[in-house]
């Protein structure tokens, strides 16, 4: 896109600089008010001037109306974007106050327009209009999405009620930015060290010399003694304490630690350092979407959360639930008595406390089948495992991905270019992978470009963020990644792949915009299954010491091992959809139940683990408090079901289930490069001939049998 006409003073601001990539080298916090000062602008005269024609009458055309207000919020909606990455992935005390300054001012704007009557109605003219039997089908899907989102923004509502409306927008947007910075922040606020190497018996070797290096790091120069080892509460660092440390008590800190983060029980908030609690901010924000969902005429949040999505009631939801959780519970019951049993008579443990958990399930986990997570992570060293990624990608979709250049904001990040098999550019990508202070946990896919053809007519490519949380490389060793580790990698990149082989042209519905929440996840989950292939691991693999590939014998052992204790891990991801579920539908936050109350009920109802008395696991649910995920997490399982039956696909053709490009130019061509321009559904069905079905996951989970 060409950059905008700029006022003189704003005229070398990065953040205005739509030439090319993000210049991540030049951008400040400096830049950011000023920056969406002018494009704020800018959009609200694109938006002047679709109220003017409304009120002249002119007629509503593609060209008129969608375009007019694309080109015009487009350059906001791009800015704000790289400021929001970068709130994510480099929090620095500057960045977050310029974000937060800035955050009610974008928000009231997008806000707004949802509210606009007049832009509203330009959009009823054109769905209307003589030249809409003539549009494409994506453009009829932007059309139709549009129109969807002025009535759930509140154009409907009479104008007394507009403005409480936008308040409530606002304000929800400052409480998440809220519960995700006191997660952050209690996060990065908590380090525990350790200075007698015996009290880390049973770590590995590499999880040790992580923490030696995470001491040395943050140890000031003119400090004397030992720098000792130090655990974090990022997830590479504290969570190998608790699946492999022999002391009992040094489980019981991390855990607590961690369980307890942006609550009133953290030891932060205890020892009167910081008030990172996110329990008052919760039960606002339950508040605000149930009065947002009664301004727009629902019963509760959750049925507005389902308007734009593949289930057609938050009942559905429920139903899907109950179901899973019935098929999953016996195999749950019987998971937990093999723990149990095991570690009262090989660990000497015979209550079995939470902290015990993952270590007694690693070492059930290492006598059953005669490996550890920690031996699989040898044979996975990063480099190997991006080219074994990489190799899967060119097989099954005929492209080339290639290392390539551009501003970054951390020396760690890397970036890459999609390419056809004719060497045309299709998209590109940037890869963060390690864990970092000043990096939001957990693993995702964002768009940083949005393929689409401009007014000129050039063609605007695709560019995505792909980020993890890692461990990073020590001791001159590169990072080893656990084999959860790799599934994550291949599932964020399913995502990034969903952006970036789009073949639409329309912003709106190019790429995963568009895409039913709850089956967005369906080429993520869908890559996940090539992590299980002895056709792809065998050429992603390489002893750390000694370069050999992944041993036959041991990948038996993996396969045999993948449905370990599935019945408890598919039951704990439905405690955490069905809580999300019933927070937004019949949970009453100004009644007598709290919400940890009510997430306990959720879990003695569907789980066979009781939820300790210390957990306040639900103040760090950032997916559903923070990350766009609230009365929406239901949509992992119920992609994941979409998922195993397309992967189904290469089980039964024949040959190399593994990569069969025949397969993969289908669904290339019927999922990915489609986007969001038509149903989801649609697209399945295309794919698959016929509706979607539970069979699969269920076998894929070890739960095919009856319950």
């Amino acid at each position: 896109m060409s950059s905008p006409s700029l006022p003189a003073a704003a005229s070398d601001n990065p953040l205005l600089d739509f030439s090319g990539l993000a210049p991540f080298d030049r951008i400040r916090p400096e830049h950011i008010t000023p920056a969406v000062t002018v494009l704020l602008e800018r959009a609200r005269e694109a938006v002047a001037r679709l109220e003017a024609d409304q009120a002249a009458g002119a007629p509503a055309t593609w060209h008129s109306v969608a375009e007019v207000l694309e080109t015009g919020t487009e350059p906001l909606s791009r800015a704000w974007g790289v400021v929001g990455h970068l709130n994510a992935v480099a929090d620095t005390p500057a960045l977050r106050e310029a974000y937060g300054e800035n955050l009610p001012r974008v928000t009231e704007f997008w806000s707004s327009l949802g509210q606009n009557l007049a832009l509203y109605e330009r959009y009823k003219a054109l769905a209307a209009g003589k030249e809409y039997k003539d549009l494409a089908p994506a453009r009829k899907k932007v059309i139709e999405n549009e129109l969807r989102g002025f009535r759930l923004g509140g154009a409907e509502l009479d104008e007394a009620h507009k403005p409480r409306f936008a308040e409530i927008q606002e304000r929800l947007a400052t409480l998440s930015k809220a519960f995700s910075d006191h997660v952050l922040d209690a996060t990065n606020g908590y380090a525990l060290i350790v200075h007698d190497e015996a009290e880390l018996a049973g770590l590995p070797d590499d999880v040790k010399d992580a923490a030696r290096e995470a001491a040395l790091q943050g140890r000031a120069e003119d400090v004397q003694g030992d720098a000792g080892w130090k655990f974090t509460l990022h997830f590479p660092s504290y969570f190998p304490l608790l699946q492999y440390a022999d002391k009992r008590a040094l489980r019981e800190t991390i855990y607590k630690a961690n369980v307890t983060r942006a609550s009133e029980l953290g030891p932060q908030y205890a020892q009167g350092k910081a008030d990172w609690d996110n329990t008052a901010i919760m039960l606002e924000l339950l508040r605000l979407r149930r009065e947002e969902a009664r301004l727009l005429g629902y019963a509760n949040y959750g049925e507005v959360s389902l308007v734009p999505k593949m289930a057609d009631s938050p009942a559905q939801v429920q139903d899907f639930l109950n179901q899973l959780a019935a098929r999953a519970r016996p195999y749950a019951e019987r998971d937990w008595r093999e723990l149990r049993e095991f570690a009262a008579a090989q660990l000497g443990l015979d209550t079995l406390e939470p902290w015990d958990i993952a270590y007694a399930s690693e070492k059930l986990r290492q006598a059953r089948y005669a490996f550890s997570e920690n031996e699989v992570k040898q044979y996975f060293p990063e480099p190997m495992v991006l080219q074994g990624l990489f190799r899967v990608i060119e097989s099954l979709f005929s492209v080339r991905v290639r290392p390539d250049r551009a501003p970054a904001w951390h020396p760690d990040v890397r970036f890459f270019r999609v390419e056809s098999a004719g060497g045309t550019l299709l998209a590109q990508f940037y890869l963060d992978l390690y864990a970092r202070e000043g990096k939001r946990g957990g693993a995702w896919m964002d768009d940083a470009r949005t393929r689409q053809r401009l007014p000129a007519g050039e063609l605007q490519t695709p560019v995505a963020y792909l980020v993890c949380n890692f461990t990073p490389p020590s001791g001159g060793r590169p990072s080893l990644l656990t084999h959860d580790d790799v599934i994550t990698l291949f599932h964020e990149f399913g995502h990034g792949l969903h952006h970036m082989l789009t073949q639409v042209e329309d912003a709106g519905v190019s790429g995963i915009h568009g895409v039913e929440w709850d089956a967005v996840e369906l080429p993520s989950q869908f890559m996940e299954n090539f992590c299980w292939e002895w056709g792809v691991l065998e050429h992603m693999t390489a002893h750390v010491d000694t370069g050999e590939p992944l041993p036959r014998e041991l990948f038996d052992k993996m396969v045999a091992a993948k449905n370990f204790q599935s019945g408890l891990m598919t039951l704990r991801q439905v405690v955490l959809a069905a809580t999300d579920m019933h927070l937004h539908t019949d949970f009453d936050p100004d009644g007598p139940v709290s919400v940890l109350e009510l997430s306990r009920a959720v879990n003695d109802r569907l789980h066979v683990l009781p939820q300790p008395e210390i957990s306040r696991w639900i103040n760090t649910f950032s997916h559903i408090f923070a990350g766009g995920y609230s009365a929406g997490y239901y949509s992992y399982k119920w992609a994941e079901v979409l998922s195993a039956d397309a992967y189904a696909a290469f089980e039964e053709a024949a040959g190399d289930a593994a990569l069969l490009p025949q397969v993969g130019s289908r669904f290339l061509r019927e999922i990915l490069e489609v986007g969001g321009s038509r149903p989801a559904i649609e697209s399945f069905r295309a794919f698959r001939g016929r509706d979607p079905q539970i069979d699969a996951l269920l076998r894929h989970s070890g739960m095919a049998e009856a319950a």
